[in-house]
């Protein structure tokens, strides 16, 4: 990153805030190499696509990479179709320059951080698919928590931006006034500051990501998952618009290249399936690539309660447009200041 110039250098700190606290917090089969053989052409068109065109790929460590690992792997051995570099970063700062100066191609990241790149760049991203529904959850130690109505009067500690954002939302639809009826707490700040305290006895009630709270209740085994986040959201807003990560293209690659595209979503498609059918296997990948830094054990424990998926097109608008407008409603600053226009979702109407 030392030739980053000094525009690119200010926007990414700008929108590092965005991205720090998303789901970046979260620590987050390939195609047969015989299939890959006969349609080693010229890309441009889709139905075609150039096996030589280096594509380049950052992730960050946590559960928007959970669902690459498995492709990491088949480029590692010799099975993907595509030309991959793959990087996998833990400071957001370089995903997001990396996607500014245009040193990466295609990136992982939170939806709201995506939205907020859109927003700063005039357009220069675009959303090619969804990877990851719902991960937080309202982490009790030794609070009785049944549903909304229980935590009035109560302080419940969040990480700051997204997280405090959607469950500040949440709030609102179940009647709790944030501020006079529930205190939405964010001294803790980083996640992994949030679950050391919640483990130590110091916080009674969190919102936390998994695979946080797999860790937490690893370390602390008083402590209960009261609310899953993702169904609560089901019950107030569109079902299944609770979408807190994708996967985004520079908006100049996926022009020149809409072959190559086809081809990755088709490839990440399938190892995000590896994913959800394998989940021990996947645990050990994802270790394995330097996605998750904790034992395999515990990712396969977190991975079930991640809810990685594979949206895309038209679906994927519908839920995230539902997603970024909750958002908006609470804090325009959280998506860039502005809705983005319908040329962010790739491939959709």
């Amino acid at each position: 990153m030392k030739h980053i110039s000094l525009f690119t250098r200010i926007l990414a700190f700008a929108l590092l805030l965005v991205l720090t606290f998303s789901l970046a917090a979260c620590a987050g089969g390939g195609s047969n190499p015989d299939e890959t053989s006969g349609d080693e052409t010229t890309g441009g068109t889709e139905g075609s696509f150039d096996a030589t065109l280096p594509v380049k790929v950052t992730v960050l460590n946590g559960t928007t990479g959970f669902g690459m690992a498995k492709l990491m792997k088949d480029k590692a051995d010799g099975n993907a179709a595509l030309n991959y570099t793959f990087d996998v970063q833990a400071d957001p700062a370089n995903v997001l320059a990396a996607l500014i100066n245009g040193s990466t191609d295609i990136a992982a990241l939170p939806t709201n951080a995506a939205a907020t790149v859109y927003n700063r760049t005039n357009g220069k991203v675009q959303v090619l698919a969804l990877n990851t529904l719902g991960v937080l959850y309202v982490l009790s130690n030794g609070e009785t928590v049944t549903d909304f109505a229980s935590l009035r009067g109560k302080t419940v500690y969040c990480p700051a931006n997204n997280p405090a954002i959607i469950f500040s939302a949440l709030c609102e639809k179940n009647g709790l006034r944030v501020g006079t009826d529930i205190t939405v707490d964010t001294t803790y700040a980083e996640p992994a500051a949030l679950r050391d305290a919640v483990v130590a006895g110091q916080v009674d009630l969190a919102v936390l990501p998994e695979p946080m709270v797999t860790i937490a209740k690893n370390k602390n085994a008083s402590l209960t998952v009261s609310l899953d986040l993702t169904e609560e959201w089901d019950k107030k807003f569109t079902p299944g618009s609770l979408v807190q990560g994708c996967v985004v293209v520079r908006s100049e690659f996926a022009a020149a290249h809409p072959a190559e595209i086809a081809k990755f979503l088709e490839e990440y498609a399938s190892s995000i399936a590896y994913l959800t059918e394998n989940v021990n296997d996947a645990a050990s990948v994802i270790v394995e690539q330097g996605i998750f830094a904790g034992a395999a054990g515990v990712a396969a424990k977190a991975i079930p309660n991640c809810n990685v998926t594979f949206v895309k097109g038209n679906d994927m608008k519908t839920a995230l447009k539902v997603f970024l407008e909750a958002l908006h409603g609470v804090n325009p600053a959280a998506v860039g200041g502005a809705l983005p226009a319908d040329n962010f979702y790739y491939g959709a109407d």
